[in-house]
């Protein structure tokens, strides 16, 4: 089977597996109006393995963004204190975002509207096709690819993007590296029934050699996870058995909880690894084929979607000719480093975890105490692990706003998060101010008295901001970055007004929904 060919191959993407980040990615694109084909080596069918559980507010709003929270709200069970550690409660309820809490939902169900969104728009899915190598030009990228029935054929595609997890085939025909090392091994896990529900709804907490955690699903089920240092070598491919998780709880927890009636069992490992680079030519990497690393925190999948959220609209922008090329070098400038810090925040709470000797101990004592009593730091702790706290670097003298998460604001015409779903840049102007309607942006209006006029990124993140600019300054700005598609990690503005001596340093805060 011959990919596609000709002209059409010029706006044409492939991506490269069907997990969470490949669907939104791929459901982005086709929203977008640009072809996209989804090769995918599994056959055609969700999951029912669980895998990843917990969805964040970061990730929530950008599936608000697209018109998915809302459902996927629905199918979960939503946490607002995390039990960590025995002593440290973590309360996440007050969260600047439209989404406070932690949802806890199986992956499935999040690939499931996903899937949906990305088949709506016009995406097409090859199941049992994978990819066997690849070779790329100045006009584009050739896949070669085999079928489930043995067949081999090719793909031809402006651009690629692999989003084929730890093992992925992309990474590997880019003969990219994949630097770093295993954790852990032998986690056991599982979702089961209990007798007895914990004192936390979320509880993690390691003792003497081990670790474990509980964590509720919205339907009776719980995931309940250990390790035991004592078991530390045990293969993957070895059986699970109830017992064993069984001992694991009860020296972690004091309590098994009377778990009971496993619906599914397995044993995993867990590296910290990151690829040097998300981008090599026309091919590019997200999700678990550029970052993995320690379960722990839960910020696997999400920083996958994010991921794909911050790609797709750069991508479309230069397939559909609105941006230049060098536009997709701001995809890793912005998303390598915050793969770098979850590396960095899981290890942290993992090794936190495994603590087993008196020093250890004594520091995760310590720093749990900084977290439970120490508000900048609990927010630090609570903005990286729900996402909400990352932004992007801006350029020397910009706006203070520029770069950073924009949450969901309230507006004359609704609220920003359902005007993002246009999938366009936003730029809202103060009250009373006419900006003509532009087909490269959206035009909004505060519904507050608030002055500033503020553009904001298709993925949430704010592009450019002024304090002084008038509707048709603003609409100019607007029209300029949304054309070039220049984000905030690179664009430049014409000229800044200098702090005048003794001025104070303006604060333009944007904490929380309503702006």
């Amino acid at each position: 089977m011959n990919g596609t060919t000709g002209t059409s191959s010029r706006r044409h993407v492939v991506v490269v597996g069907a997990g969470p980040a490949g669907l939104l990615l791929a459901g982005d694109l086709a929203a977008a109006g640009v072809p996209v084909t989804v090769v995918e080596r599994r056959p055609e069918g969700i999951s029912n393995l669980t895998r990843a559980f917990g969805v964040h507010a970061r990730t929530l709003e950008q599936l608000d963004a697209r018109g998915l929270a809302d459902e996927l709200v629905r199918t979960g069970r939503t946490v607002t204190a995390l039990r960590l550690f025995g002593s440290l409660s973590v309360d996440i309820s007050g969260l600047p975002s439209r989404f406070p809490y932690l949802l806890v939902t199986p992956q499935s169900e999040v690939e499931r509207l996903l899937l949906r969104r990305a088949g709506k728009n016009g995406a097409v899915f090859l199941y049992g096709t994978e990819v066997t190598g690849l070779a790329q030009d100045e006009a584009g990228v050739t896949l070669d690819v085999r079928h489930a029935d043995g067949t081999a054929g090719t793909l031809r595609a402006a651009y690629a993007v692999g989003a084929d997890g730890v093992r992925s085939a992309v990474r590997a025909a880019l003969g990219l590296p994949f630097p770093g090392r295993p954790v852990i091994k032998s986690i056991v896990l599982a979702d089961v029934l209990l007798a007895r529900e914990p004192g936390a709804a979320v509880a993690l907490n390691g003792r003497d050699t081990a670790f474990g955690f509980v964590v509720p699903f919205g339907d009776g089920y719980w995931r309940v996870g250990g390790w035991d240092r004592a078991h530390g070598e045990v293969p993957d491919t070895a059986p699970v058995g109830l017992e064993e998780l069984r001992r694991i709880t009860e020296r972690v927890f004091g309590s098994d909880f009377g778990m009971h009636d496993p619906r599914w069992m397995s044993r995993f490992h867990s590296d910290e690894r990151q690829v040097p680079r998300y981008r090599v030519g026309r091919v590019l990497l997200a999700g678990d084929a550029a970052h993995t690393h320690s379960p722990a925190g839960g910020q696997g999948m999400n920083t996958g979607l994010q991921d794909a959220a911050n790609l797709g609209w750069k991508l479309a922008s230069v397939v559909n000719g609105r941006a230049p090329e060098d536009l997709l070098d701001s995809y890793h400038a912005e998303r390598h480093p915050v793969g770098r810090a979850v590396l960095r925040s899981s290890g942290a709470l993992l090794r936190l975890a495994m603590a087993h000797n008196p020093p250890q101990r004594g520091l995760r004592t310590l720093l749990t105490a900084a977290v439970g009593h120490v508000r900048p730091v609990a927010r630090g702790a609570i903005g990286r692990i729900t996402g909400i706290g990352y932004a992007y670097k801006a350029p020397l003298g910009a706006h203070p706003l520029t770069g950073r998460r924009v949450p969901d604001v309230r507006l004359e015409e609704g609220r920003l998060y359902e005007a993002l779903r246009a999938g366009r840049f936003v730029l809202i102007t103060p009250r009373g101010t006419k900006a003509g309607p532009d087909a490269r942006f959206t035009v909004a209006h505060w519904a507050s008295g608030r002055r500033t006029a503020l553009l904001v990124r298709p993925d949430g993140y704010a592009a450019w901001a002024s304090e002084t600019a008038g509707a048709e300054a603003a609409a100019e700005a607007a029209a300029r970055i949304a054309t070039g598609g220049a984000p905030a990690a690179s664009w430049r503005p014409r000229s800044v007004p200098r702090r005048g001596k003794g001025e104070p340093r303006r604060r333009t805060p944007l904490s929380r929904p309503g702006g």
